[in-house]
């Protein structure tokens, strides 16, 4: 059987992600107990279900404690389980909370937005070490349905290796392990012929073969990555993210990111931009 897990932060995605895997043939239960998985499981097994996914968030109480020694159970049962964990920047989780004017799980008299979410952090601080964290602050609907498929779809058993570009002036991406800043590199932004592009069209790509430090910058990434990888693959780690940023998140970013990707094409590598799934 598999299990995917779906947790985090109220307001950074669940539905969206549970509803993208219920249209991949999941049967999807929301807000399930913690304590009630290994159980839930063994009843699925009965009636013939092969894929699950559930939602397991602070709805559930103090059930959600039980969630790492519940996941343990579920493995050695030779379940393949899986967590995907859902998060997003503070400021971006309350404009979403005005924007629906839905009413936080954890708000009560007294309490605003802002300190359910903090309150919300404490409880499942716990939590991402336990699977994939995925930073929804920059993303629309239609990207992290992407990002959730991508990441069922691939083989649990090897370490991924998630490279992931960004424009520093949307914020530093949550769920990075590595953070390389591409800034000081030349920006062929400032050419209004070239602005347009990304870093993965053939303008942008002639234009940083020209700059030997770009080249430079891409080595030292790809050498440190390989030299700390076999460390992190001891810990038994489902993924590693590896985010590169520059301003915008358009070109130096896009560029070094693909690169690096080609780099380390003999291992499973999934490859992300954010800014270019931003919604116009």
């Amino acid at each position: 059987m598999r299990l995917i897990l779906i947790s985090g932060l109220s307001g950074s995605g669940k539905s969206v992600a549970l509803r993208a895997l219920e249209d991949s043939g999941f049967y999807c239960v929301d807000n399930l107990p913690a304590t009630m998985l290994p159980e839930a499981m063994s009843l699925y097994a009965d009636f013939g279900y092969e894929q699950i996914a559930i939602s397991v968030d602070t709805r559930s109480g103090p059930s959600l404690g039980a969630l790492p020694d519940a996941v343990a159970r579920m493995r050695a049962q030779n379940i393949d389980v899986r967590l995907l964990f859902l998060e997003a920047r503070t400021e971006t989780l309350v404009k979403r909370f005005s924007e629906t004017r839905r009413r936080h799980p954890l708000s009560g008299a007294g309490i605003t937005v802002e300190e359910s979410i903090r309150l919300e952090q404490e409880m499942l601080a716990e939590v991402p070490e336990l699977g994939t964290r995925i930073d929804t602050s920059e993303l629309s609907a239609n990207a992290l349905r992407s990002w959730v498929r991508e990441l069922v779809d691939a083989d649990g058993s090897r370490l991924m290796l998630i490279f992931e570009s960004f424009g520093f002036k949307h914020g530093l991406p949550q769920d990075a392990d590595f953070v390389f800043d591409a800034r000081c590199l030349p920006n062929p932004y400032y050419d209004p012929q070239l602005r347009p592009f990304t870093g993965r069209d053939q303008p942008i790509i002639d234009f940083f073969a020209k700059h030997g430090e770009v080249a430079e910058m891409i080595a030292d990434i790809e050498a440190m990555v390989a030299k700390w990888l076999p460390c992190y693959g001891k810990e038994n780690r489902s993924y590693l993210t590896v985010a590169v940023g520059c301003t915008g998140g358009q070109h130096r970013s896009v560029y070094i990111i693909e690169n690096l990707a080609r780099a380390f094409a003999d291992r499973q590598v999934l490859v992300r931009h954010r800014q270019l799934y931003r919604e116009p």
